[in-house]
């Protein structure tokens, strides 16, 4: 007799790096980043450091899925968030994860818990996304750059309109998401997002200088 997908609940370890001004006074803002395919905590710190405001505590969580990505030095282990295969737990794995950590630095009296923002990348905005239409009350902003958007944005009835302040920008040359996926992702966004920025840079699928800019001017 065969049995398939049989399973068995487990604990994981879920690694992230964090960052605390020296000189911040009593319970400071939080800005969680979160990194996109292949890559890992490390390149996010970089890239929220680069535009948080100095005061922000900064959370930089990594990806479960350790895989190897051939890279001009050889192959190195980068980090994915979720695969076709059920993709459900894994989304449910990231939800659990930050609020899980949102908890930690709250009891811990590091962070202001009405000030956190979620600021994602690539494979990660999706995940944001379905974070924050999900849990709608706990993000100040949500930050997404050259991602997508949830599959199931027209069905899944655990969404609810997500009032805060949102920025979505992205890229004229993405190789990964048309100019037309871009726009349309935008267009439903504006369905459960009243207070969406939205801007198209001429880009690639990166983070430029002038993202940057305009992302620190956001949280600021």
């Amino acid at each position: 007799m065969l049995e398939t997908d049989l399973s068995l609940r487990t604990d994981i370890s879920l690694y992230y790096d964090l960052f605390i001004p020296e000189d911040r006074a009593g319970p400071s803002p939080l800005l969680i980043s979160v990194h996109g395919y292949g890559a890992h905590k490390r390149y996010m710190m970089r890239e929220a450091r680069a535009i948080a405001p100095e005061h922000y505590v900064i959370a930089s969580i990594q990806a479960p899925y350790q895989h190897f990505r051939k890279t001009d030095d050889g192959y190195r282990v980068g980090f994915g968030w979720l695969t076709d295969f059920r993709p459900d737990e894994s989304v449910e794995l990231h939800q659990t994860f930050l609020l899980k950590l949102i908890e930690k630095l709250k009891h811990e009296n590091v962070i202001d818990p009405g000030n956190i923002s979620l600021y994602g990348f690539s494979q990660a905005c999706a995940l944001n996304f379905r974070f924050a239409f999900t849990y709608p009350d706990v993000l100040k902003s949500l930050i997404a750059v050259c991602g997508g958007i949830p599959g199931d944005l027209d069905e899944n009835s655990k969404y609810k309109p997500f009032a805060a302040e949102t920025l979505y920008i992205y890229g004229d040359d993405d190789e990964f998401y048309s100019n037309e996926k871009f726009h349309s992702n935008e267009q439903k966004l504006r369905s459960m997002l009243p207070h969406l920025t939205a801007k198209q840079y001429n880009a690639g699928h990166e983070i430029t200088d002038e993202m940057r800019v305009d992302i620190k001017e956001f949280l600021g």
